[in-house]
């Protein structure tokens, strides 16, 4: 619950975080009389701000604190001609990242927003976003409720990527993310599973470890394996991947399955495209990205051996930005697949060609400039099969 003093009464509404970010503990009234430089004050010393303005002018305010909270901070030795601390290296300067990430996430997320019981919004220039809220959050809560207005647009922006979907060139389709479900932006990796070479016996069977929107799953489906299952832990992926997989004509070829890693039995190929970065997710919808101890990497190292038919292959999926941030070695990716009783067959690598791998601006740019994403063709160890 939040609680904030109006017109004289002590009031309180649930608050709502997908993020899993604490309620504000200090919250006041904020309307278009609030300046940007005193809003930026408030939420330094955590204060929520729960606006009774316009809505279009909280939409500014939030644009306008982006704006304080990025500008560069002056050097406190002296500005120009002063010393200057060595930058951190990796992997120290990526977990600074993430704390400056999550800081400034905080402090959007300050920025509130009542919403009436049937997910409304009650302010002067509001839209209708009742829609998108309950296609990322659930049936209307029948209560009002208060959220940051940065969540509200993050559930509003999934909206739109839903209706318009991703085109994948491999499917010469769109495929349609759900809120909090990876979006196949990153169109290298699922290229990689286009073009590598089944293995014998592939044409009747596969496994996808982890298929999120189902996009890979489909992609072996059009290549003409006769079935593939499917399996996901996610309830909101397994919802996308049906209902992407439905959209192309593939449902029934493609089996999804709630499971934590593999389903039961044994595949001439399985399939897996895990988080890339062993580093803690700091909200439930960054868990496509993070993967505290590369949990899913080494369960799916560590089991494929006991999936894998008779001199099938593990298709593992992943980029080498661990690597570069010093997250992970090489020899570490290596000793866990030999660990595992596993040996590599061959490895197809692609350059990445989304924005941001060429993109400045942030201490990770050199790292993305230098990544490269590989397709691991895994298989038992000749001494283990």
């Amino acid at each position: 619950m939040i609680h904030w003093s109006e017109h004289g009464d002590e009031r309180s509404a649930p608050w709502r975080s997908e993020s899993g970010a604490g309620a504000p503990r200090r919250v006041v009234l904020a309307d278009d009389t609030l300046a940007a430089d005193a809003a930026y004050r408030l939420v330094c010393e955590g204060t929520g701000l729960l606006w009774r303005g316009d809505f279009q002018n909280a939409r500014h305010l939030l644009d306008a604190l982006k704006r304080r909270i990025d500008r560069p901070r002056k050097d406190r030795k002296g500005g120009k001609g002063g010393k200057h601390a060595a930058a951190p290296e990796f992997p120290h300067a990526f977990h600074l990242h993430r704390q400056a990430q999550a800081q400034r996430a905080r402090l959007l997320g300050l920025l509130l927003i009542g919403l009436e019981p049937d997910w409304g919004i009650a302010l002067r220039r509001a839209p209708d976003w009742r829609v998108a809220c309950a296609e990322a959050w659930g049936a209307a809560p029948g209560a009002p409720c208060v959220v940051s207005l940065r969540e509200l647009l993050g559930a509003v922006g999934a909206h739109e990527w839903r209706k318009k979907g991703v085109h994948v060139p491999a499917l010469d389709a769109r495929i349609h993310p759900h809120y909090g479900v990876f979006s196949p932006v990153r169109g290298e990796y699922v290229d990689l599973v286009a073009q590598a070479p089944l293995p014998p016996g592939a044409e009747a069977l596969a496994f996808e470890i982890g298929t999120g929107t189902g996009v890979l799953a489909a992609v072996l489906a059009r290549r003409g394996v006769d079935r593939v299952v499917a399996t996901e832990l996610d309830p909101r992926a397994l919802a996308c991947a049906q209902d992407n997989l439905a959209r192309l004509g593939l449902a029934g070829r493609v089996e999804l399955l709630q499971a934590d890693l593999f389903p039961e039995g044994r595949a001439p190929l399985i399939v897996c495209n895990p988080p890339w970065l062993p580093a803690k997710a700091a909200a439930p919808i960054e868990r496509a990205v993070y993967d505290e101890g590369g949990r899913m990497l080494r369960g799916f190292l560590a089991g494929l051996a006991a999936h894998l038919a008779p001199q099938g292959e593990g298709w593992l999926i992943l980029s080498d930005l661990a690597e570069h941030l010093r997250l992970r070695s090489r020899g570490d990716l290596l000793g866990w697949i030999a660990a595992a009783g596993l040996e590599v067959l061959g490895r197809h690598d692609i350059r990445p060609r989304h924005g941001k791998a060429t993109a400045g601006g942030d201490v990770l740019a050199g790292a993305r400039t230098a990544e490269v994403t590989s397709l691991w063709r895994l298989g038992v160890h000749a001494t283990d099969s």
